[in-house]
């Protein structure tokens, strides 16, 4: 079994193989293929900014995010533009984690992503050292940066945060402590995340968040000059909010759970967002996930650039995103094959449309008249579509959505009624997607 202690000659090491990495690392170009929750309605505000030259959209990025960082630190559009960036890395746990998912009536676990490491601790830090050498050129001087990780690395990591970032640039170590399911008898229970916050120089940005103090006994104290409230479990003050944050995780029956492995409580993130950003500031996160960051940031009126690896972890955040009428485009390393599946299952290629290489069916359309003026697709019910959405090529190679299909209540819609005067000059495409993340594009053609 391989040695994991560390020493100060193997950060040494780690340090110079990470910058080998960023400087060897080429930089990819990216093709956006993907335009969700355009409005289409000439009255629509969203339609009339669209179009603007100074027109930020939010962006999912299908990528690896050293290859993406190493773009966006070249970029003077992003190189020192975000006020916020959060990841939530593996932790280093050498095990696999799995999501759950839903086919018809019964439930699969899906690998979402894997955090077995056989070169140990070092291998690991230096990837994360990559990563935050890059995140560091890309961090606006008042932002912060907040690293969340538990108790298997994050004493390692603060060290690397140190000397990327400087020792003297360490803001907080936030504890966000939870309840969670397992216990054990040989030690205290281990019920929290460690979040290490650091700036990039001394004009970063703070916002202080206040918190309840329950006085002692819950009595009023009737201080001069201190502001007292009451509630049902007695009486507080309001104070700057402390170090430790107690917010429950993502429960099995809430609305925000989308089966994804360690999924993070939207609350938490919002709770970071509002301390460290101002409406309309840009945030990023390079592990998103299910995208939980990009959908606080909606919450929020921030703006988002999020990015990962996964099919899963990108079509959840689509998804996500896509129910919550969110303004955004897809983007795609450009290594992305280029296909388009049509009707009859031919391969076609069609610029801008993307599937992965590892494709699994997922849906089938027809399309009927159903009067003069409107046609009718239908698509497959089949148990492992997720959702499915109808959109177009637009001049640009782009699939643009225009309605968007989610599976409720394991049900799902199978109609779709689109105007005939939608396809006309128009490529329309369905666009399906199953419960693995695979997706397909189907070519629409009216005969």
């Amino acid at each position: 079994m391989q040695n994991d202690i560390m020493s100060i000659k193997d950060y040494i090491e780690i340090i110079e193989d990470a910058r080998n990495i960023v400087n060897k690392t080429s930089e990819c170009s990216f093709r956006k293929t993907e335009i969700f929750n355009k409005a289409f309605e000439e009255n629509s505000q969203v339609s009339q900014e669209a179009d603007g030259e100074n027109m930020f959209r939010n962006k999912i990025y299908h990528a690896n995010n050293i290859v993406l960082l190493k773009k966006l630190a070249n970029c003077p559009e992003y190189r020192n533009r975000f006020s916020l960036i959060y990841i939530d890395p593996p932790f280093f746990t050498r095990t696999n984690y799995h999501a759950t998912l839903s086919l018809g009536e019964e439930n699969v676990k899906h690998l979402a992503y894997e955090d077995k490491w056989k070169s140990g601790k070092k291998d690991y830090l230096i990837q994360l050292a990559s990563g935050l050498l890059l995140m560091k050129e890309v961090l606006s001087d008042e932002g912060l940066i907040w690293l969340h990780l538990d108790w298997h690395i994050v004493h390692y990591a603060k060290i690397l945060m140190d000397e990327i970032f400087g020792e003297k640039n360490f803001v907080n170590e936030v504890i966000w402590t939870y309840k969670s399911g397992g216990s054990s008898n040989r030690r205290f229970s281990r019920k929290h995340d460690n979040l290490l916050v650091y700036s990039k120089t001394s004009k970063y940005k703070f916002n202080p968040l206040k918190e309840k103090s329950y006085n002692r006994q819950f009595k009023p104290y009737r201080f001069k000059g201190v502001e007292e409230f009451e509630d049902g479990q007695g009486w507080y003050t309001m104070v700057n909010m402390k170090d430790v944050w107690n917010i429950d995780m993502v429960g099995r029956t809430s609305k925000e759970r989308t089966g994804y492995a360690t999924q993070k409580p939207e609350l938490l993130l919002e709770r970071i967002i509002e301390s460290s950003t101002s409406e309309g500031d840009l945030c990023g996160d390079f592990f998103s996930g299910s995208g939980t960051l990009a959908a606080a940031c909606e919450n929020l009126g921030r703006k988002y650039i999020v990015c990962d690896e996964s099919n899963l972890a990108v079509e959840s955040c689509i998804e996500r995103m896509a129910k919550r009428k969110g303004f955004f485009e897809v983007r795609r390393a450009s290594e992305f094959r280029k296909t388009s599946d049509a009707i009859d299952g031919d391969e076609r290629a069609k610029d801008g449309v993307r599937n992965s290489d590892t494709y699994k069916p997922c849906g089938k359309v027809q399309i009927a008249k159903r009067n003069l003026t409107e046609y009718e697709l239908a698509v497959s019910a089949n148990t492992d579509l997720k959702y499915w959405s109808v959109g177009f090529i637009d001049d640009e190679g782009v699939f643009n959505s225009h309605k968007t299909f989610f599976r409720e209540k394991n049900k799902l819609k199978q109609l779709c009624i689109v105007d005939k005067d939608f396809f006309y000059d128009r490529d329309v495409v369905v666009k399906t997607v199953d419960v693995f993340g695979n997706r397909k594009y189907i070519e629409v053609e009216v005969k």
